[in-house]
């Protein structure tokens, strides 16, 4: 969402690494003849808060009616029969193994039992998985449900109701790639969400934070240079107006800023505490927000029962965060020894990505964002080798942001990271981890039950697939090949077992 594009050249260069929207449906590919409103800086004058989220509703529930996607199951209510899988190979996102003799039995959105092979269960409809793996729903823990099917050029240059639009369908996709939960650290996903929970349209959980939070001139300040300074009776910027951001300086502007977040719905909250790779004002070595002010967020949202998450590389701003208590660390892949014990000390979580400068890398036109990517991805290696051999508690997402030509890869973006991890202990990081990640959100926990296990009581999240996992995860690579089975909720969104 920055921008700081001086030329229309580089617009249209951004543009080269767009996509259309799905390439293999028909009637879905992006128009380049749509009007391009609002340009870069300008704000809605004139119109109230009411009306303006009054119409942004409308869109939202205009643009989720989009999604053509069969639910193969029967609603997940009273009448519908328990489901029994059998003939399965267990991995339960707890533990680092894969186990035999056991079917898992799902009634309503909830795991109810692990049945021994044998065990006779009433009534119920049976699932052969044909000696497949069982395994949970996947998490990503870094996820920007708004920004990331869509350039920066295209998202400058339109309206929020296609940014909405967009959005659905790319959830769909998100879905079907097995990632039944995600973290959304950034964005006005709120109304995405409720969509998606009333079945509306489809998609993974949500579990939404709203606005990032910047002080001014931080990672989170999307304005032009030409909209400074900013005054008391200044408008808000385009950014702030959607909900994509909101620019505060000071404890009480802090607090505020906070607060309208938990009382749109937000999980959790994020705070930006570090200079950013894509973002021209601030270099990766700036260290953003006061303790003072870092203090007030986390206060905020204690109170709440939820917690504060930063964006931050470098070591002093890791530092300051974990002082002021703050309970993850998005990114840190500047940190140093001392830092990353800290970290360890105070039971943080380190949220990394795999930012290996590699074909996933988000994509950079500018060269001095390029440079700063590359100085990343030279940190990410050690921050993998850090966490792992400090302990630290360890949550994985992709952060794939401005770049749709990378969506595919969100699979194998874990996939790869084999070569820190041994395959079970990545695919548990991706489930059971970061689901424990999702529950540190406490009474703000938007579903009230745990995510990314196989056990009694969890919500039915579960996947069946062709593929070892005790070998590599490359079958999480090819979603559409190896996903055999999608359950979310208690639901069946994809079922390919009898076509074998």
């Amino acid at each position: 969402m920055k921008k700081n594009h001086d030329s229309a050249n580089e617009l249209a260069a951004d543009d080269k690494n767009s996509v259309s929207i799905d390439a293999k449906k028909p009637g879905c590919e992006v128009r380049e003849d749509y009007p391009i409103f609002p340009t870069p800086g300008a704000t809605l004058r004139g119109v109230s808060r009411r009306s303006f989220l009054g119409g942004l509703s409308a869109a939202v529930v205009g643009a989720m009616g989009v999604s053509s996607l069969p639910l193969l199951a029967a609603e997940s209510d009273a009448s519908a029969p328990p489901i029994l899988f059998t003939n399965l190979r267990l991995f339960d996102g707890v533990s680092r193994t894969v186990r035999d003799g056991v079917n898992v039995l799902v009634e309503k959105n909830r795991i109810s039992a692990l049945p021994a092979v044998g065990q006779t269960v009433d009534n119920a409809q049976l699932v052969d998985c044909g000696g497949r793996l069982l395994m949970p729903g996947m998490i990503d823990a870094h996820w920007h449900a708004m920004f990331c099917s869509i350039t920066e050029a295209r998202a400058m240059r339109s309206t929020v109701g296609y940014l909405y639009l967009v959005a659905a369908q790319e959830a769909e996709r998100t879905l079907m790639r097995g990632f039944t939960s995600v973290r959304d650290v950034g964005g006005p996903s709120f109304d995405l969400k409720r969509a998606i929970d009333e079945g509306i349209t489809t998609g993974p959980r949500i579990y939404p934070s709203g606005a990032m939070i910047s002080q001014t001139s931080g990672h989170g300040d999307f304005r032009l240079r030409s909209e400074v300074p900013r005054s008391n009776a200044s408008a808000l910027s385009y950014a702030e107006q959607i909900g994509a951001a909101a620019i505060a300086d000071g404890s009480n502007e802090v607090l505020r800023r906070v607060r309208e977040q938990l009382m749109l719905g937000a999980s959790q909250i994020k705070l930006m505490a570090g200079g950013g790779v894509s973002s021209p004002y601030d270099p990766l070595d700036t260290t953003q927000y006061s303790e003072e002010e870092l203090r007030a967020a986390v206060g905020a949202a204690e109170d709440w029962g939820t917690y504060v998450m930063v964006h931050v590389y470098n070591p002093k701003g890791i530092q300051r965060a974990v002082r002021a208590g703050v309970k993850s660390i998005e990114h840190g892949q500047l940190a140093d020894e001392e830092s990353a014990r800290m970290m360890a000390g105070e039971g943080v979580w380190w949220s990394l990505q795999p930012f290996l400068g590699d074909d996933d890398a988000n994509f950079k036109i500018d060269p001095a964002a390029r440079a700063k990517q590359q100085q990343v991805a030279e940190g990410t290696r050690r921050a993998y080798h850090l966490a792992r051999d400090l302990g630290i508690k360890t949550a994985w997402g992709t952060d794939i942001l401005f770049t749709p030509n990378n969506l595919p890869s969100q699979g194998r973006q874990l996939a790869k990271l084999i070569e820190f991890y041994p395959s079970l202990e990545l695919l548990q990081i991706a489930t059971a981890k970061n689901g424990e990640l999702l529950d540190l959100c406490g009474e703000r926990n938007p579903y009230g039950a745990k995510v990314g296990v196989i056990e009694p009581g969890a919500l039915a999240d579960l996947l069946i697939v062709d593929g070892d996992p005790t070998e590599n995860l490359d079958f999480l690579g090819e979603p559409d090949k190896n996903l055999r089975l999608i359950m979310k909720d208690g639901r069946i969104y994809k079922n390919s077992l009898q076509a074998s």
